[in-house]
């Protein structure tokens, strides 16, 4: 998708195992790979975004601040070990989907990484891509993980503002913070389809855009009802 430097539904995806009334699943695959390798998924998610933007939220069809945070899910068998990794702080096996989102939590940016990748190694190049793609943004939100050298990386090499927002003093539950909400929000979105809820792919691009059509989905929704109104 716009911004994802490779940077782009599925117990290993039964392609076989599709509805009666889709084509051949052979040929299904064949788009999904075809259409994730030459930028159509991506033109298509993006086109979907900027038009949620504009004629459901009433907003610029481009945004000028974004949110990024991770989020660890489980690999399945299918994972290799060269593109796997252990989460030692989420007890977790597999890989990391690291996520820019506008403020209505709609995705900008998504990099998968080993889940052992730490979430300020993995900004640099999502940052990087995010302010590429989107150079009309100049404010990121971020949580505590991403704090140190990070915000001085990004303002001297990218011109961009990461403003951590940290939790609130004595907090041990979960509170809805100003700002992280909406990245929370769009990770549960994505968790709503089953084939995102671990990661089946053997190639992180395969499970990045899985997430995007998790998205699109999301969004085709929302402009279906918006429009039905």
């Amino acid at each position: 998708m716009s911004g994802a430097p490779e940077v782009s539904v599925c117990q290993r995806c039964q392609w076989d195992a599709l509805p009666a009334d889709f084509p051949h699943h052979k040929l299904v695959y064949h788009y999904f790979t075809t259409w994730t390798r030459d930028g159509t998924l991506n033109r298509m998610h993006n086109s979907l975004r900027e038009q949620v933007r504009e004629q459901v939220e009433g907003r610029n069809r481009q945004p000028t601040a974004a949110l990024v945070d991770s989020q660890s899910v489980r690999g399945a068998e299918t994972v290799g070990r060269p593109g796997r990794g252990f989460d030692a702080g989420k007890k977790v096996n597999g890989r990391k989907r690291h996520i820019a989102v506008d403020t209505c939590g709609l995705l900008l940016a998504i990099l998968v990484t080993g889940a052992n990748v730490q979430d300020r190694d993995a900004a640099r190049p999502l940052l990087s891509a995010l302010r590429a793609c989107f150079p009309t943004i100049g404010l990121t939100w971020a949580d505590s993980g991403y704090a140190g050298r990070l915000v001085g990386w990004a303002a001297a090499h990218l011109t961009l503002t990461v403003q951590i927002v940290a939790k609130l003093a004595g907090q041990t539950t979960f509170v809805v913070l100003h700002r992280r909400w909406a990245v929370e929000r769009t990770f549960s979105w994505i968790n709503r389809c089953r084939r995102t809820v671990r990661d089946y792919k053997r190639l992180p691009a395969h499970h990045a855009a899985m997430v995007q059509w998790a998205m699109i989905i999301v969004m085709t929704r929302r402009l279906t009802r918006h429009q039905n109104t």
